[in-house]
């Protein structure tokens, strides 16, 4: 019975920690999705066009077709979608002082389930 006992502790210590890996990989995907969120907000207000944006969107989804081993299809999409976003013209060619403002200001996403 005692071993029994410690069979279901390892069992729920595993788990344990099976929980927590799985919390902190949805934390990074948050932050990457809050990250592109931002991006996408700053873009609507400098009034990207939708051409370009699907331009962007599209050359995402094709350099992320096929995922890389090991590595998280979904946060791989976000974080390249990121950096595609980063690099548009619109960003780059933004004033340094308009930057930093966008960049102060809370952010007025909210994401409702």
């Amino acid at each position: 019975e005692l071993q029994q006992k410690l069979e279901e502790t390892e069992l729920l210590k595993m788990e344990l920690q099976m929980l927590e890996t799985e919390r902190v990989r949805l934390s990074l995907v948050e932050e990457k999705l809050m990250d592109v969120l931002q991006l996408l907000q700053q873009l609507r207000d400098l009034n990207i066009s939708k051409r370009a944006l699907g331009k962007i969107l599209l050359s995402t989804l094709e350099s992320c077709w096929d995922p890389q081993p090991g590595k998280a299809h979904l946060f791989e999409v976000l974080d390249t979608l990121y950096h595609k976003l980063t690099a548009c013209d619109l960003l780059q060619s933004q004033p340094l002082e308009k930057a930093q403002s966008c960049q102060s200001l809370a952010n007025p996403l909210v994401i409702s389930c």
